[in-house]
């Protein structure tokens, strides 16, 4: 038996040298700087629950019932009391919640523990449908229904992006165009299966829109370096940016992608968190156009939050054929998600309440509603509040409406020989604030900035951001 050294291995040299900066060296400082005794405000990542956002008592209440489905009959039992106390009454579930979980635990079958279809169950495909063609105001014959069967559940919408790459990158010159900045999941994928990145640049300075020239100027360049561009990605509501894409900037990309024969990736999962301004899907203005459009949704973002139960859908229409086969790109997907045999259930079941809340009148619609509204108000006066001291910053400035949940400011300023890296670094030493600088997401050459996500509690935010004001003119002015 050898006993000399355990030998090197080779691994896959795209997986060394992909970056994600959300989780890169500034976030892993902060954790050691919190091991150390610290105060650190994570604002690194748009995780609503792990800064103090609380669940919606809705989604929670259905989720125990489905997992332990004896609460329901103890509930039922509750109800049967004669002369049921009143605090008793004050602990019963509302008559909708005990309704919406029997009918999931019926739909289900199998219950929680098994394995689904491995698209998901028909029932929350087809609720998907009915909440796309909703949102978009389909009806009739006025524009085209969204299909079930064009729809799969995943784990996140981050699995449904890396699906997607994972069929459209199918040679070492095959090439997909990304904002930048971008959410360095698509740059991290593309480099991971071997796959060229093309950069676009939004316009800053009039609120990161899209002008047709910058993409012309981008695939132009990409062509002539012999790279076989297949597909462009939106994101929208933007992730850093905050940015939402006005129709104009839609109807140029939708025209662009058509004339140049590529798919979109429209990565919506912010569609919920607009504020002051309106979301309007990718589907809708794609309408009879014949563009292969892949879209995402997510139950991390929104008003929800709920980042670590991982669920979230790919719609598709348009598929395109596969070429030198029979199938088209649904037939593969089915294959590739059956290889994972099914999404996580739970993810499933919040994909199913996000997309059919409580009905209007219902025992819980009143609350829901409120829940709502009070977590959407705070997030927007919370990026208020971040938006305002920016302007007691010298030279830091900050574009575009307020969506999602980050704001993405420009700083103007750097002492000599340093960059945004150095900057974010020495803020998070200094204040215990941890963001993510903006070489981490991409930005044009020459320029700085910072990524913050606007999730902490306001008195938080309050006591924190004098001293970024104070750290910054002190910073800047070398």
């Amino acid at each position: 038996m050898s006993h000399g050294l355990i030998r090197d291995v080779v691994v896959n040299a795209n997986i060394i040298e992909m970056e994600y900066a959300v989780r890169g060296a500034i976030p892993q400082r902060a954790a050691e700087l919190k091991k150390q005794g610290r105060n650190i405000i994570f604002c690194n990542i748009g995780n609503p629950q792990a800064l103090g956002q609380r669940p919606i008592s809705y989604y929670r209440q259905i989720l125990s019932l489905v997992e332990d489905p004896g609460q329901i009959s103890r509930e039922h039992q509750l109800r049967k009391v004669v002369g049921a106390s009143i605090r008793d009454a004050a602990l019963m579930l509302k008559e909708d919640v005990l309704q919406q979980a029997e009918y999931i635990l019926h739909k289900m079958e199998s219950g929680m523990g098994a394995y689904t279809e491995s698209r998901g169950p028909a029932f929350i495909r087809e609720a998907i449908a009915r909440f796309i063609d909703e949102r978009d105001q389909v009806s009739g014959g006025d524009g085209l229904r969204a299909n079930p069967d064009h729809i799969f559940l995943t784990n996140g919408a981050s699995d449904a992006v890396k699906s997607v790459l994972e069929m459209l990158i199918a040679a070492p010159q095959d090439g997909i165009m990304i904002p930048i900045p971008q959410y360095p999941l698509y740059s991290a994928a593309i480099k991971k299966l071997g796959g060229v990145q093309v950069n676009y640049y939004p316009d800053e300075e009039s609120g990161w829109s899209l002008e047709r020239a910058m993409l012309d100027e981008s695939i132009r360049a990409a062509r002539e370096q012999g790279v076989n561009v297949k597909a462009i990605v939106v994101i929208n509501p933007g992730n850093p940016t905050g940015a939402i894409l006005d129709e104009g900037s839609m109807r140029e990309v939708i025209a662009f992608a058509h004339e140049n024969n590529l798919a979109i990736m429209a990565d919506e999962v912010y569609q919920e968190n607009v504020y002051d301004g309106r979301f309007v899907s990718f589907a809708k203005m794609v309408g009879r156009a014949p563009v292969p459009l892949f879209s995402l949704h997510s139950v991390s973002k929104g008003f929800y939050g709920e980042c670590g139960h991982r669920g979230g859908y790919l719609e598709v229409r348009n598929a395109p054929r596969v070429q030198g086969t029979d199938a088209n790109f649904i037939d593969i997907l089915v294959k590739q998600a059956s290889v994972s045999l099914c999404s996580n259930t739970v993810g499933q079941i919040l994909v199913y309440l996000m997309v059919t809340p409580p009905a209007p009148g219902s025992a819980s619609a009143a609350s829901f509603a409120r829940e709502k509204q009070q977590i959407l108000e705070e997030l927007y006066k919370k990026a208020e509040i971040i938006k305002e001291a920016f302007t007691h910053m010298e030279g830091m400035h900050c574009f575009g409406r307020i969506g999602a949940l980050y704001l993405f400011p420009r700083i103007d300023h750097l002492p000599a020989g340093t960059s945004d890296f150095e900057y974010c670094m020495q803020l998070l030493e200094t204040t215990g604030l941890c963001t993510v600088n903006g070489r981490g997401f991409g930005q044009k050459p020459g320029t700085h900035h910072l990524r913050i996500a606007f999730l902490p509690p306001a008195e938080m935010l309050q006591e924190v951001l004098p001293q970024w004001i104070d750290f910054h003119n002190r910073h800047v002015r070398g």
